[in-house]
């Protein structure tokens, strides 16, 4: 790498950005390191804003203390967006006009959620990506009566429990055929649903929002597209997020669905990187791919942060693993399950299911709702591309 007085520079406010840092000084690196983020809080961890930050009176959710960056001789700059990259001058711009130059650039400005344009300005229409956007949900739903919450990903059906366990009324509105269909298909989407209206959700499938309606500057109805009307007081937009790289536009860095890079997180740029949710990373068979996994940003850290500094970076084989609270049941997935595998439901006790991912006669993935035993004894099975009568039980 390059060598000035500016050091490496990381772009971001979460887990990425952390652990970037962290790695770092851990491989002895002894130039400085500044972490820049629009946000004023400790970098913190995404996954509790839908669970523990919207039900209970969770609001630290820092992944270091600030003694920590101190200690570690990490520079903070919080409140501090960046608008703009200059590549050949190795420099970011700030919205206050300040300018940061660089040795090597990380970004790791993970994701921003996606709205609907359509819908007009009232209070009471939600997105939740930042910590902010939980606490303002959280004292909105303390007076909340009736929610609708639309879209049924893994943020909608989190919110939905949390919303329930605070006494909510909630709807759940979703086009595909089921809660979770796009990503797990719709035989394990329908058995969320069956979690869901155990909790008294009014789950709306394969139906999509017409309108929304408010008086007085307040939400007050969701019209859906079948002309039904459910009365709301609170609205949550959950209908997924896009990589946060507006700010990289007319930098020439390429872009694709992502921040595009090689396996190491080289970028298209000379001393830039990228990783985390914004980064689209080469997979092993040659394809762009980019994982919302949190367990992903630290494999992903290790490999970046050697091959930076010049050193030999890990080889890694990574099982994909996310998990989703849903009221007392963990949804684990590990491997990457796919709408259009072959699925066996294995077990199903009428709320705790496990079910196996088939593809191409492999077991590709498997996802469990509270079987935490069984779907972490299948890592090694999903890694080694074992045949998917290796995991089924005996006929």
């Amino acid at each position: 790498m390059s060598t000035s007085e500016n050091g490496i520079l990381i772009v971001g406010g979460g887990l990425a950005a952390t652990r970037t840092a962290e790695q770092l000084r851990k491989s002895e690196y002894t130039g400085p390191v500044t972490i820049v983020s629009d946000e004023v809080h400790l970098p913190y961890d995404r996954p509790p804003l839908s669970k523990d930050v919207l039900h209970a009176d969770l609001d630290d959710v820092a992944l270091k203390p600030a003694e920590f960056y101190a200690e570690n001789d990490i520079t903070l700059r919080l409140g501090s967006a960046v608008t703009s990259l200059d590549t050949a001058a190795r420099t970011v711009t700030l919205a206050d006009g300040s300018v940061l130059g660089y040795d090597e650039l990380v970004i790791a400005t993970g994701l921003v959620p996606k709205r609907i344009p359509s819908f007009p300005d009232l209070d009471g229409i939600r997105v939740l990506r930042s910590l902010d956007d939980a606490l303002a949900l959280r004292a909105h739903a303390g007076s909340a009566r009736q929610a609708v919450i639309i879209g049924a990903g893994f943020i909608g059906c989190e919110v939905a429990a949390s919303l329930r366990k605070l006494g909510v009324e909630v709807a759940l509105v979703e086009p595909q055929p089921a809660p979770l269909a796009s990503v797990l298909g719709e035989q394990v989407g329908n058995l969320v649903t069956r979690l869901h209206r155990a909790e008294g959700v009014d789950v709306r499938p394969g139906i999509g929002v017409a309108e929304v309606r408010g008086e007085n500057g307040h939400v007050t109805a969701v019209v859906l597209s079948d002309g039904s009307e459910l009365p709301a007081d609170l609205v949550v937009v959950g209908i997924g997020s896009r990589p946060a790289t507006d700010w990289l536009e007319g930098s020439g860095l390429a872009v694709d669905n992502g921040v595009v890079c090689d396996e190491a997180g080289r970028t298209s740029a000379a001393g830039v990187w990228a990783l985390g949710d914004v980064a689209s990373w080469r997979d092993a068979a040659g394809h762009q791919a980019r994982v919302e996994h949190w367990s992903n940003v630290a494999e992903q850290a290790r490999v970046i942060v050697p091959s930076m500094l010049g050193q030999e970076a890990p080889s890694v084989i990574v099982v994909p693993y996310f998990w989703s609270d849903q009221y007392d049941v963990k949804i684990q997935c590990l491997g990457e399950p796919e709408a259009t595998d072959t699925v066996h439901i294995v077990e199903d006790d009428g709320r705790k299911f496990l079910a196996f991912y088939e593809r191409d006669g492999v077991v590709a993935g498997v996802v469990g709702g509270g079987m935490p035993g069984k779907v972490m004894k299948t890592r090694a099975k999903i890694a080694s591309g074992a045949p998917i009568a290796d995991v089924l039980p005996a006929s």
